[in-house]
């Protein structure tokens, strides 16, 4: 790895925005790709993050802060992967679902799939069923992830997947849900496809289900 792609991991792991943009640039200066920065600069360090994050050695403000720096690279690069057409892992179309305006865990999971190489879609929070059927019917993402942080809202995710199914495009989308309340047993229970208890996790599982 050239010593300004460890640079850009570092700062990733960090979590230095402040520095990110001109570290960045320096690099497409250099001449590499948008590509090369993605998949051996930003995702490296994401991926270690993601792996601290999961054994408790890091917690969510400093994964906040790693995302925003992935984030202040990307706005930077984004542009140049549309123009050059580098293929994506697939796009993800994420949200919180109806009723719950929670949306730190999902914008997290969000980073996290963008940094390990997905387009993503969010559609925000208060999501009714209807608005991810239409959205899976328009976009055809790869993945659907769902988030609920009330135990009053998780029925909602129950009630999406009906849509979905009566809609025609249940067997379309890999389904992953999350949040605080939400468990395995739940997943199982209403149809989903995998349960991911933190973002990492989530990226991890979005990896699996792309390969």
């Amino acid at each position: 790895m050239s010593d300004i792609l460890s640079d850009i991991s570092t700062l990733v792991i960090e979590g230095n925005f402040e520095d990110m943009p001109d570290k960045t640039n320096a690099a497409v200066e250099e001449g590499l790709s948008a590509e090369e920065i993605l998949n051996n600069g930003l995702m490296p360090g994401m991926d270690h993050v993601g792996v601290e994050f999961k054994a408790g050695n890091m917690f969510v403000p400093e994964v906040l802060r790693s995302a925003k720096a992935m984030q202040a690279a990307m706005s930077i690069i984004r542009p140049m992967l549309a123009e050059t057409g580098t293929e994506t892992k697939g796009t993800i179309l994420l949200g919180t679902v109806a009723g719950d305006l929670h949306d730190i865990g999902k914008n997290l999971v969000g980073m996290m799939c963008e940094g390990a190489g997905f387009e993503i879609i969010d559609l925000g929070k208060d999501v009714e069923p209807e608005t991810f059927v239409e959205a899976v019917k328009e976009h055809k993402p790869r993945i659907l992830g769902m988030s609920a942080l009330l135990t009053t809202t998780m029925r909602a995710m129950e009630r999406t997947i009906k849509a979905l199914d009566e809609a025609g495009v249940r067997d379309t989308v890999k389904i992953m849900i999350g949040g605080a309340p939400v468990t395995q047993s739940f997943a199982d229970d209403i149809g989903a496809d995998g349960y991911a208890p933190n973002a990492a996790s989530a990226s991890d599982m979005a990896k699996q289900f792309a390969a």
